[in-house]
């Protein structure tokens, strides 16, 4: 297999007896580098670097100048933290809530060089793997069978038991580090596109390709749902997320955060598809309803027949079908809540909650009326920093 120009090599050592689980079911993994993929310039207290949410949304993981922390997502609590010496971690990786995390280094003075990946195995305390790359490595991506690093043109695919690599894909100019990867049974990547504001989705389990053109600008956020069936995008504008079927590329739903210029944090899909939730720098984080998501063909069906019943309507307001259609067409957000200080992440807790995690180290949980949408109630207010 051609490894491709950026690909250095891997060093594998003897890990310890297989991948030993906590517990947690397969959710969707999501997360957001509060130290590079953003424009903003706040400092960040406590050095930290990163935040990350797990596969089941049970505990996230923080990279700082002097090591990394794991926190129960709920109730808030430090399970456990590694103390570093000699450097710091720009990219934290969870897999699941087992004894094997992917480290990179990063901060002023990095723990390991920022082109390698470190399989850390923290019951022995030490990194039983590496891949090396000859740039900088923007993200990763783990499932229980796959290892995903992100470079800024490049994505490549690794088998997890032996670091075999098994795919690259090119990409569009993605300083981000944009990626999104299932992690049921069904193996499907998100990744951008050849050009800005497309998506490629790999179905792997069918060997299909789904190009997407999601967006005109440049992407900010991809999310997929549990099972890869739906991709969620926005793009630099911020004003618009939009949810496609993955394998038809087929758009089912257009969502609108506002009018005016916003950068998307996060966006994240609740397990059972009902919900979908997003934190921007305008300081609201939006909670949509999309429990009525249908499959891309009944999708087609249903818009023939509204453009056949709608004809003489629509014809009547053509001298304004170029703002129409994006403003009055798409939908507004169910329930929301504020968080004025900083970059946050989300992701939804159990009982109609939200849990927003911030880079300045504020944590809130937030419920929502499920029949009466509106403001979210905040049920906790603490910070994760303090113990740290």
């Amino acid at each position: 297999f051609d490894q491709g120009d950026e690909f250095s090599g891997v060093v594998f050592e003897g890990a310890s007896e297989g991948q030993v689980e906590v517990e947690g079911d397969s959710q969707q993994k999501m997360a957001i580098n509060l130290n590079a993929s953003s424009s903003s310039k706040e400092k960040k207290p406590n050095d930290l670097l990163y935040v990350s949410f797990n596969q089941d949304y049970g505990c996230f993981a923080c990279g700082t100048e002097s090591g990394f922390y794991i926190y129960n997502s709920d109730p808030l609590k430090e399970r456990f933290h590694r103390d570093f010496e000699n450097g710091g971690l720009g990219i934290v990786e969870m897999l699941f809530r087992c004894n094997i995390l992917a480290l990179v280094g990063g901060g002023s003075n990095p723990k390991y060089p920022p082109n390698k990946v470190m399989m850390w195995d923290d019951y022995q305390n030490k990194c039983i793997a590496e891949l090396e790359f000859r740039s900088e490595v923007k993200a990763v991506k783990l499932r229980r069978d796959r290892i995903i690093v992100v470079l800024e043109n490049k994505v490549y695919i690794y088998n997890f038991a032996d670091l075999q690599l098994l795919h690259q894909i090119e990409t569009c100019p993605n300083p981000r580090g944009l990626c999104a990867l299932s992690p049921s049974t069904n193996t499907v990547l998100a990744v951008p596109g050849s050009k800005p504001g497309s998506v490629r989705v790999e179905l792997y389990d069918l060997k299909q390709t789904v190009p997407i053109q999601a967006h005109n600008n440049s992407l900010t956020q991809i999310c997929l749902s549990l099972e890869g069936t739906r991709l969620a995008t926005a793009s630099e504008k911020g004003t618009l997320i939009r949810i496609f079927d993955t394998k038809s590329g087929q758009q089912l739903r257009e969502l609108r955060r506002g009018a005016d210029k916003a950068e998307i944090y996060s966006i994240a899909f609740s397990p059972d598809n009902m919900w979908l939730a997003i934190s921007s720098d305008k300081g609201t984080s939006h909670v949509y309803g999309i429990s009525d998501l249908k499959s891309a063909e009944v999708v087609a069906e249903l818009e023939k027949k509204k453009n056949q019943d709608q004809k003489n309507r629509q014809s009547s307001l053509a001298f304004m079908k170029e703002i129409l259609p994006s403003y009055f067409s798409s939908e507004w957000s169910f329930a929301s809540f504020h968080i004025q200080e900083t970059q946050s992440i989300v992701c939804f807790g159990e009982n109609n909650s939200v849990i927003a995690v911030c880079a300045n180290g504020a944590y809130y949980k937030y419920t929502f009326d499920t029949a009466k949408g509106g403001e979210c109630k905040q049920d906790v207010a603490s910070n994760f920093l303090q113990s740290a």
